[in-house]
């Protein structure tokens, strides 16, 4: 019998899941597919009441419904549990467990850039994906990391929680030269022309991440770059985050190299990092 899966959120039109997990699904030979489920605000319970009778396999969860969506599930990975968060929702025998790939899924994307695990990284923001790859980061072993946020406060209570080292963004721009690395969690650039800091100390050959991934690049990629920077779009933390979820609905591990190419391509270019 042919299993569905699916993607959950508010809006859900722009989605690239089904996307991705339908070539996945093609290429490991699973009778599966996956569609957009939109549920509006409000109506989550009796959403996810009817996915569960309607036999859902799993789902994938978007905003606004990430925290939302908690109290309806019978049990969380200690990943969704620290962050109090869900992006991926497996049903076994009419259970529903919560995952959460996001963090894991950008720590993946960082292997094949050749950060050492004790170089110091600089993280700008402080919210819910942040939480997510800071939390990623202490398990994978990344002992220095920074975090700068408009609202220190916020920088603060992250930190604490996370064993990192809080900065105002101006302390943030100053440090600059020392970073290995620098990951923007911010939505600064989605919209606009905004950059969440400024890129003047940036040491050549320092890897620049932005979480974002349309546009492939964002304002704070095409600043680095130009400084002589590496570069990694949101594309990277996209499928892996995705090849997570697909290896716990499925047991297996899909290619994601291929995959991160065709959803460049997709998305209008080839660019994912360089």
């Amino acid at each position: 019998m042919k299993k569905w899966y699916a993607v959950i959120g508010d809006p859900i039109s722009h989605s690239l899941s089904p996307y991705m997990h339908d070539i996945w699904f093609h290429e490991c030979g699973i009778d599966a597919s996956m569609i957009p489920v939109h549920i509006r605000v409000g109506e989550l319970k009796e959403g996810v009441a009817a996915l569960k009778r309607l036999g859902v396999s799993g789902f994938n969860v978007t905003l606004p419904f990430k925290q939302e969506i908690v109290p309806l599930l019978g049990g969380l990975d200690a990943a969704a549990a620290e962050m109090n968060a869900v992006n991926t929702v497996s049903c076994n025998d009419g259970r529903l467990t919560g995952m959460n790939t996001d963090g894991d899924g950008f720590v993946r994307g960082l292997a094949g850039e050749n950060v050492p695990k004790d170089a110091p990284i600089l993280m700008v923001g402080a919210g819910g994906a942040a939480r997510g790859i800071a939390f990623a980061l202490k398990r994978q072993g990344f002992s220095r990391l920074y975090i700068a946020n408009r609202t220190y406060r916020r920088a603060e209570e992250l930190a604490a929680a996370s064993g990192a080292i809080p900065l105002s963004i101006a302390e943030a721009e100053e440090q600059l030269g020392a970073m290995a690395a620098v990951i923007n969690t911010t939505s600064a650039g989605l919209q606009d022309d905004t950059v969440p800091l400024k890129l003047t100390g940036l040491a050549p050959g320092t890897l620049v991440s932005d979480i974002i991934y349309n546009p492939l690049e964002t304002p704070l990629l095409k600043q680095a770059a130009d400084q002589g920077g590496r570069v990694q779009n949101g594309v990277v933390m996209f499928v892996h985050q995705g090849a997570i979820a697909f290896e716990a609905w499925t047991g297996i591990r899909p290619d994601t190299e291929p995959m991160i190419e065709k959803i460049n391509r997709k998305l209008g270019g080839s660019y994912a990092h360089r």
